[in-house]
């Protein structure tokens, strides 16, 4: 798993903008997957960000790269914690949540309708989408309830961020020096 591939999928998740990311990532086999993931861990970790892998099928692991501080606060939501409570998920810590992701995700081929909230999407959305109510505008994530104006600044905050971390990149930045470590978190 290169540097270029997780900034290229994660930038504002290391920019500390979204709780976390998704993303595919082809391996031999498990071993060099999980060397990889330790690796990537011991860089990003003190940073407060984790990579898990969600599953891993066919020599293609779905990587979910994000920041548990972040999580734990999206998933208080009162809109988050009903839709985690009607798709079955255990009240809890977010890792008791992310176990039970890996289980839905491994059961199925299709992405459990909830994992927008493991991603920072707002949680009226969410419910939008498992809704199947009409879409106001298309980003990161299909936007129903929230601001579209405010959707769409973030969307262009997001892609701007991914381009920056890309050039810094190409200026000889390692992943450890894009990651951003947030003096404090608090959210208002």
């Amino acid at each position: 798993m290169s540097d270029e591939m997780v900034i290229r999928c994660c930038a504002p998740t290391l920019a500390a903008i979204k709780t976390g990311s998704l993303f595919n990532c082809s391996f031999g086999n498990q071993k060099e997957m999980t060397e990889s993931l330790r690796s990537v861990n011991r860089c990003l970790i003190r940073k407060g960000v984790c990579a898990l892998p969600l599953r891993f099928r066919d020599g293609k692991a779905l990587i979910f790269l994000y920041r548990p501080q972040m999580l734990e606060y999206d998933l208080k939501n009162p809109v988050a914690a009903e839709i985690l409570k009607n798709c079955g998920s255990p009240e809890g810590k977010p890792m008791d949540r992310i176990i039970y992701l890996i289980r839905r995700l491994r059961e199925c081929d299709i992405f459990p309708h909830e994992i927008g909230l493991f991603l920072g999407y707002p949680a009226v959305d969410v419910r939008g989408f498992i809704r199947h109510e009409p879409c106001k505008c298309t980003g990161l994530w299909k936007v129903f309830e929230s601001d579209e104006a405010e959707a769409q600044r973030y969307f262009a905050r997001c892609r701007r961020c991914t381009e920056g971390y890309l050039r810094r990149k190409q200026e000889g930045w390692d992943l450890s020096r894009l990651t951003i470590q947030p003096r404090q978190f608090s959210y208002n």
